[in-house]
């Protein structure tokens, strides 16, 4: 069954309201917390006056850094799969209430606790805060000569052979300079906790991708045993990265339960999203390309700078594929931080990959055009055989069949090369294509599996569904693995009290909790056979008077994996009609090639890949939170002027899964799906935006404006 489009277990549970999200835990004696954000970017706060508000109807408490206790510091950060840190805190040089400092709008610095949310959140606003303000920065360009590799990790710099000398000497070069705006994630569910304290234990509901990081965290910062503490988190509506860190509003709400002995519920309003749990940061990326005349890259320069803060060590790691996308003997990849008055960056659906991939291949199709040659020919010029950053083989690459594939569907050989050659009445049609890439991580994740006396399978596992289908076909994998009917599993998940499992990101849920769930089935099934012959379960069990039989599997990546350099590709190809008179851009159909290993169920997939692309649609003609540089304060902080694409938006998407068999990236040939949709669906857009109008627009999105 391991590959067919079954429907979602938890999908019932969905539609229907049965699925308990994290602020729907209404508990007894349940009160409400409601923050107080600054409203200035850099200075200390001079006074805190919160004598209206304690005297407000229903008030228990109003907590600050004068007179809340004090919290410990955050544990270390040790990085895990995905480049994601698996002992995670957002902002680690900051503890909330720790002082009277300023280091961006909507930082955090009180909390009121009222008997209902209406009277938390006036008494809030009757809190008055005093400052004294200190010089901002807030504009990244004028301080790009203070650019540091700040937070780098994950994509140092990386120099291979003589780039500047060869793109010196090049007879073919593009040099230009590429830009993405601030994007937010916008989860259609809140992030929101409620928190009990039962003496020194503390039982957290939570909206989390990242359960296990929060326990960890929360246990370092109020002094308690790690197993005091249990984070529960079923259900996720939504995160995109955004959920994956330890932001200050779950430490304030546990802190406020803590003081008040109620449970405490602390649901943040969308204008607050905005500022304090994470963004996609601004960046600025110069892309150099030196081609022969053939279209062989001679030398690959990638370098620019993204928008970081003093409170977190986040770097956009946008040059992590040029390392991997195409072979030169001479690259050069680079990315630094600046330091801004503005709130804290974090993780968004493809870091690094999706912007990254935006300048690369929008700078391919302008080589391609230098050349008068074929975007499709130009790629399959400079096609990678094994990774060109290290030599590693590949542990499998389809990306040759994605282009073929994709190309034949798309009907590409009709296309005219010249830009403004094609047209449907007044209206311009353009066809653009990209690359896509993401690479394959897999992190330790442990898993229960038990076999009951009514054959039944149960398989426990603290992994996180945030609507990819974690359940399902993590439940297809064990049946299949026992040889039992999929309804015949159930999947427990979403707990601390469950076996350790990583954080739902990086597109590595599948590889590193599937694989333990293969390994933990298998190793439940021989112990089985152990007992006797026969895939009766239910009888053999009975025949030994057995309630169940159970085995724990910890699983880790293999060695032998790292001989190899595992990653998803895929390719994008998008058609869009431009009015030349209003520079209205509509996206007519897209489609889309992808080669990611094993797929475990056809549905859910297509699903992924539908939602990534859909987002990368919402990148290229619509996604910008506004910044204005004077306050250090965005201004598109709601759902009605921070654009996302509606249905009317989306037209055609045609999705292919092209078979790949992988046998070296895990144990269950799976590479991950959940981020390599967005990637290069940008570039593709502008590219065909460039094909329809002739004008090249390097800053993202794409609006009429830029067009006219």
């Amino acid at each position: 069954m391991i590959g067919e489009p079954r429907d979602r277990v938890d999908g019932r549970a969905k539609v229907t309201g049965g699925a308990r999200y994290a602020a729907e835990n209404n508990l007894p004696g349940l009160v409400h917390a409601v923050v107080v954000a600054t409203t200035i970017p850099s200075g200390t706060i001079k006074s805190i006056d919160t004598a209206a508000a304690k005297k407000a109807p229903g008030v228990l408490a109003v907590l600050s850094h004068l007179n809340a206790p004090k919290l410990n510091p955050p544990p270390a950060q040790p990085q895990g799969g995905g480049g994601q840190p698996s002992g995670n805190f957002a902002e680690p040089h900051y503890i909330p209430f720790s002082d009277g400092s300023v280091h961006y709008v909507g930082q955090q610095i009180a909390v009121v606790v009222a008997d209902t949310l209406e009277r938390a959140t006036h008494a809030a606003e009757l809190v008055k805060v005093t400052y004294d303000a200190a010089p901002a920065r807030t504009d990244m360009n004028a301080l790009r000569n203070e650019a540091t590799d700040k937070g780098s990790a994950q994509a140092p710099p990386f120099t291979k052979g003589d780039p500047l000398g060869a793109f010196a000497t090049a007879p073919v070069k593009i040099d230009a300079v590429y830009r993405t705006p601030y994007e937010h994630h916008n989860p259609l569910e809140a992030h929101s906790i409620v928190v009990t304290w039962d003496g020194d234990r503390v039982t957290l509901y939570d909206s989390s991708q990242n359960i296990f990081a929060v326990r960890q965290t929360l246990a370092q910062a109020f002094g308690v045993p790690r197993d005091n503490v249990e984070v529960k988190s079923p259900f996720v509506g939504g995160a995109f990265g955004s959920k994956g860190s330890t932001w200050p509003h779950v430490l304030l709400g546990a802190l406020a339960a803590r003081v008040v002995k109620r449970p405490v519920k602390l649901w943040l309003p969308r204008k607050q999203l905005f500022f304090t749990n994470g963004h996609r940061p601004e960046t600025e990326q110069r892309v150099a390309l030196g081609a022969t005349r053939d279209g062989k890259l001679v030398a690959l320069i990638h370098e620019g700078i993204s928008q970081g803060n003093k409170v977190s060590d986040y770097n956009e790691r946008f040059t992590r594929p040029t390392r991997t996308i195409y072979a030169s003997p001479n690259i050069r990849a680079l990315n630094k931080v600046v330091e801004l008055n503005v709130s804290s960056p974090t993780y968004m659906r493809a870091p690094g990959e999706n912007p990254g991939m935006f300048a690369i291949e929008s700078a391919m199709d302008e080589l391609a055009y230098a050349l008068k040659m074929d975007p499709i020919e130009l790629r399959l010029a400079n096609y990678a055989d094994a990774d060109p950053s290290d030599g590693k083989p590949w542990s499998s690459k389809s990306l040759k069949e994605c282009y073929a594939r994709g190309a034949e569907r798309f009907g590409w050989a009709q296309r005219t090369p010249e830009p403004r050659s094609m047209r449907d009445g007044r209206l311009l049609i353009g066809q653009g294509m990209a690359s896509a890439t993401y690479p394959s991580h897999r992190s330790p994740a442990s898993v229960r599996a038990r076999m009951n006396a009514d054959g039944t399978a149960v398989i426990a596992t603290g992994t996180h569904e945030m609507g990819m289908g974690t359940a399902t076909v993590l439940g297809q994998l064990a049946a299949e693995t026992l040889g039992i009917p999929a309804e015949r599993v159930r999947v427990e998940y979403g707990d601390t009290r469950l076996p350790t499992a990583p954080i739902s990101a990086g597109s590595m849920t599948v590889s590193s909790v599937g694989s333990a769930v293969f390994q933990a089935a298998t190793a439940l099934k021989q112990k089985l056979a152990e007992l006797g012959p026969g895939s009766d379960y239910a009888a053999l069990l009975h025949a030994h008077y057995l309630p169940n039989v159970e085995v724990q599997i910890d699983a880790k990546p293999d060695p032998e994996e790292q001989k190899y350099s595992s990653h998803a590709f895929g390719a994008q190809f998008a058609e869009v009609s431009v009015d030349p008179d209003l520079g209205l851009v509509r996206v007519r159909r897209i489609v889309s090639a992808f080669a990611g290993g094993r797929i475990l169920n056809a549905k859910t997939a297509r699903s992924q890949y539908l939602g990534g692309i859909v987002q990368g649609l919402g990148m290229a003609l619509l996604e910008a939170t506004h910044y204005d540089k004077r306050f250090g304060s965005y201004t598109s902080i709601n759902l009605g002027e921070y654009l996302v694409p509606v249905n009317a938006d989306v037209r055609a998407i045609d999705v292919i899964l092209v078979d790949e068999e992988d046998p070296h990236v895990n144990p269950i040939g799976a590479k991950g799906i959940g981020e390599i949709g967005i990637v290069g669906v940008a570039p593709a857009i502008a590219n065909a935006v460039y094909h329809a109008t002739g004008k090249r627009v390097r800053d993202l999105p794409i609006t009429c404006d830029k067009l006219l």
